[in-house]
């Protein structure tokens, strides 16, 4: 985690923050249902061919300053002869920001259509001059992952990646949830399991940039770190329709506020009945 950019954190890491909890420890949280997490979750929130694009900022001592955009890109391709999802998330600094930091980077996930889990991860990032190439392959027969060294580390069965993760968070039916309830899931990241949740928060109108949405509040565990705060400070507003698309997401962080909003959608699978206008 400590190798994610803060510029693209919002992007890959909505519900995995910047340090999350390993596996097998406590979470604090106020008693509440915790309604299970289910490997072969319907998909019913995208498609091949959407494409979804969002800007990220960075509020400090009162100023608003853009920073960042990014993007999800779904394809439809064969990986060892089964059908996935190819998700390929990019995200990389403002050309006007590029003086103060520079990154370009590339996260992928490849999800089986039928089980809805992934069985690859890519992570390319160049980060102000750091750089970093891993691929992970998941053995769901084995419940384990493969990193491209060869090393094999055991993994739960229901296992995500960080991108699967925000996929898998989209497909949730949170019309059958409570105020409160608490979505659980486990994704692998830096050669460790992570135990995280996802937390249901009711509904809002919101107002963005791009225009009026109704949305759907969720609060995903982060643990204080070098960027987050920690907690469930960090609220995420996907659209109140069959999409789930997130909106805006904003947290408090050490110094100042993250938030990212969505700038353009095209090719979602149901239409976008959540935006009440558009600016």
């Amino acid at each position: 985690m400590k190798t994610l950019s803060l510029f693209l954190v919002p992007f890959f890491m909505l519900f995995a923050g910047n340090k999350p909890v390993p596996a097998g420890a406590e979470i604090p949280s106020p008693s509440t249902t915790v309604v299970a997490g289910d490997c072969a979750i319907p998909n019913t929130a995208f498609q091949a061919g959407e494409k979804v694009g969002f800007t990220v900022g960075y509020s400090v001592a009162g100023a608003f300053v853009p920073a960042g955009a990014g993007s999800f890109e779904t394809t439809l391709i064969k990986l060892n002869g089964r059908s996935v999802y190819h998700i390929t998330g990019t995200g990389r600094t403002l050309s006007s920001y590029e003086w103060a930091y520079k990154a370009k980077d590339t996260y992928e996930t490849f999800i089986d259509v039928e089980t809805f889990q992934p069985l690859q991860f890519i992570r390319n990032i160049n980060e102000g001059g750091y750089k970093k190439y891993e691929k992970v392959s998941f053995v769901k027969s084995a419940n384990t992952a493969v990193t491209m060294e060869g090393n094999t580390y055991k993994v739960p069965p229901c296992v995500h990646d960080v991108v699967s993760s925000v996929f898998y968070a989209r497909n949730v039916d949170y019309n059958s949830l409570k105020r409160g309830d608490k979505v659980p899931f486990s994704i692998f990241l830096d050669n460790e399991v992570f135990n995280m949740y996802i937390r249901y928060m009711g509904k809002e109108t919101i107002n963005t940039k791009y225009g009026k949405f109704k949305t759907i509040r969720i609060q995903p565990l982060t643990i204080k770190g070098t960027i987050f705060e920690g907690g469930e400070k960090m609220v995420v507003w996907v659209t109140d329709d069959a999409n789930h698309v997130p909106v805006r997401v904003e947290s408090p962080i050490i110094v100042g506020k993250v938030r990212i909003d969505m700038t353009s959608f095209e090719g979602l699978k149901s239409p976008m009945t959540a935006l009440i206008k558009k600016n």
